[in-house]
């Protein structure tokens, strides 16, 4: 059932919200076990909104678009009354938020209802959501393998049908890789776009948030009530000229991913190729100022209190604070750089497609991707296509390819489409379009009953 079916199903009183709500949390206690994607269950304030909803749809009162429908957020949203820990425990003696973050303020007066917080990277610092402290979310459709990161909680919680929607964050890539990894829909929105106000910040001037769920009409649904304004597009969606990323964008991928990317082609009237000059130094300007703008956020706490991080993330957070200021900006030279760069691409087309990931979620057990005939480290590295972009600050969709009989793995794929800024409708009608074609969307794991 899509979320405007749903909604609509408990605004008639077909369907309560209680019931729903009610049957979401037992769902999220019994199955999460084998996956790990949750780390809260707010089934005291679930359960009393979606009993007052019931109350208000049965006194005729006009309710929102998601009225009962049950979501997530990653656990550095806040929530009212609850401590915001950011996937970490250096956090857990702050105050309790004293009201939601202003997006989950937004979704609550369309009617939706909270009923959980997920896993993630501590601190958003990382692609895998390998938490020293709450554990590793596991992918839905092979939980032997990653479910990516670090909105790792929030996709798999998606493609597991625990929940229809879900909120995650994207600095480097953190909605867009867990999202292909998982077989789920994700967009970064432009940035700026969207409040951050209650969301704890990874590295200020990259952080975007925005949804996953399980098709293109949900992520519209959900995005509109975040941005505030319709997504609807009015044009020929099939006159939109297509750029296919070639260069950076088209090495390492598996079969599957290329066979994907060439359906994509093929199925577009409008298209050339297009290479986007020095990804390589784009990316590592996103590393630098990524690690600088964490380490210094963090730089006082990890002064008195190193060992309450998690190694790997501590050592990476005090290496960005020692970052020369030289770097550092040379680096924001590169990102201003670039971003006119991308700009004189949407000169050309309407539309960029690049893969989202190399090729499937990496074993738990060999968390490697191959690059450049090498096995390197996937917590790192699954970002590759994903951290350039995100210099930019444009809107990026995270697609799942429709699965192929001759692709070796029924595991997910991915796919990213980008487009110039504030034009998220353009990518919504796109990948509408290939989805009707077919060649996107991936099945969730199982159904509710």
């Amino acid at each position: 059932m899509s979320i405007s079916s749903l909604a609509q199903s408990i605004q008639n009183g077909k369907v309560s919200a209680f019931q729903h709500c009610t049957d979401t949390i037992r769902d999220l206690k019994e199955r999460d076990s084998s996956y790990n994607c949750v780390t809260k269950v707010l089934e005291t304030r679930a359960l009393q909104t979606a009993k007052d909803l019931d109350a208000r749809i049965a006194r005729g009162d006009r309710v929102g678009l998601l009225a009962g429908v049950p979501f997530g957020v990653k656990d550095l949203f806040d929530l009212e009354g609850q401590v915001t820990t950011a996937g970490s425990v250096v956090l857990n003696n702050s105050p309790p938020a004293t009201r939601d973050a202003e997006v989950v303020q937004r979704l609550c007066a369309a009617g939706a209802i909270p009923v959980a917080s997920l896993n993630m990277d501590e601190f958003a610092y990382g692609f895998a959501t390998e938490n020293a402290h709450y554990g590793t979310t596991r992918n839905p459709h092979d939980p032997q393998r990653l479910a990516g990161g670090s909105s790792g909680g929030s996709a798999a919680a998606v493609a597991a049908n625990l929940l229809p929607f879900t909120l995650g964050s994207d600095t480097n890539g953190s909605i867009r890789v867990p999202a292909s990894l998982c077989g789920v829909w994700g967009l970064r929105p432009t940035q700026g776009l969207v409040p951050l106000a209650g969301v704890y910040p990874f590295a200020s001037s990259l952080d975007v948030i925005g949804p996953f769920a399980q098709n293109v009409a949900d992520i519209r649904s959900v995005s509109e009530v975040l941005i505030g304004q319709s997504l609807a597009y009015k044009g020929d969606v099939s006159a939109l000229s297509v750029g296919i990323l070639d260069g950076w964008f088209a090495q390492d991928l598996t079969s599957g991913v290329a066979a994907g990317m060439n359906a994509i082609q093929a199925a577009c009237q409008h298209t050339q190729t297009i290479t986007l000059p020095e990804v390589a130094r784009a990316r590592a300007a996103s590393f630098v100022i990524t690690a600088a703008e964490g380490g210094n956020l963090h730089l006082n706490r990890l002064k008195v209190e190193p060992m309450a991080y998690d190694p790997a993330t501590r050592d990476r957070l005090m290496a960005g604070a020692l970052l020369p200021s030289a770097a550092v900006i040379q680096a924001q030279r590169v990102r201003n750089w670039f971003r006119e760069i991308m700009h004189e691409a949407f000169r050309k087309v309407d539309i960029l497609v690049a893969p989202a990931t190399v090729g499937p979620a990496p074993r738990l057990d060999q968390p490697t991707i191959m690059v450049g005939g090498k096995a390197v480290s996937a917590r790192a590295n699954l970002g590759l296509f994903t951290q350039p972009l995100s210099l930019a600050g444009m809107p990026v969709l995270s697609a799942p390819l429709s699965p192929r009989n001759d692709v070796d793995t029924p595991l997910p794929l991915g796919v990213q489409f980008i487009a110039a800024p504030g034009k998220e409708n353009t990518l919504l009608a796109f990948a509408e379009m290939l989805e009707q074609k077919g060649l996107l969307g991936f099945p969730v794991v199982t159904a509710r009953n």
